[in-house]
């Protein structure tokens, strides 16, 4: 049986950090709203008023079961993947990690959108240039900080030791996005978080991640999701 994902077409996203555990997985699955009635499809379920329908998506369906919240399909998925402690204190601890992450995204859309998702970037521009100023100066040395020591501490190739999580996948993601949103100071940044960017690195290499972001599949970035790149936010 195949997986459905439900998320939205255009943009990568949260949806973003489930297709890459997917692809590494080498799941079947169908990315629903990309293909026919899909949209219409998403909408029906999120508005079905019954049973245990999602809030929002992402959301991915297995048979029956239908799970919502990045960290949650990821819990799910990590599992049932290989792509998660089998210890139940590892895999609350991996979940602990994807929690934090979550976290980090929310203050990276919140550098183009400090006054909330209902307003045009255009109409909170001078919040957005304050917010993003506190976000490199404070707020993103303290999460990939973290990170970073976590990778020194464990002495693996990945966050958690030798073996790779749906984590190392995420902050693969969270690279990625930095560098596309901000170039400039990403690029000033990296050398406070050698270990991340070779973490970065090491999973772009995989054979299933590298063939993924070679194909149609990888919506590329854009202004319409989380990272976006607006010059005047790149110092």
């Amino acid at each position: 049986m195949r997986y459905e994902l439900y998320y939205w077409p255009m943009i990568q996203g949260r949806g973003e950090y489930v297709r890459l555990a997917l692809e590494e997985a080498g799941a079947r699955y169908d990315d629903v709203a990309r293909r026919g009635n899909g949209m219409a499809a998403m909408t029906r379920m999120m508005d079905a008023g019954k049973g245990t329908p999602p809030f929002a998506p992402p959301f991915l369906k297995d048979g029956k079961l239908v799970i919502g919240q990045t960290a949650n399909i990821l819990l799910y998925l990590g599992s049932r993947h290989g792509l998660a402690p089998k210890a139940e204190a590892g895999k609350l601890w991996v979940h602990q990690l994807q929690l934090t992450i979550a976290d980090l995204v929310l203050e990276v859309h919140d550098t183009h959108h400090p006054l909330g998702p209902s307003l045009y970037y255009e109409d909170q521009k001078a919040p957005a240039k304050k917010r993003t100023e506190e976000f490199w100066k404070e707020r993103v040395p303290k999460y990939l900080g973290y990170f970073e020591d976590l990778l020194a501490a464990n002495g693996g190739a990945y966050v958690t030791g030798r073996r790779l999580t749906y984590v190392d996948l995420s902050l693969f993601q969270i690279v990625e996005g930095l560098r596309y949103a901000f170039p400039k100071r990403m690029k000033a940044f990296e050398r406070k978080i050698p270990g991340l960017v070779e973490l970065r690195d090491r999973v772009a290499a995989r054979p299933n991640i590298k063939t993924y972001l070679a194909s149609d599949r990888r919506i590329g970035f854009n202004e319409d999701g989380i990272f976006r790149r607006y010059k005047v936010l790149d110092g």
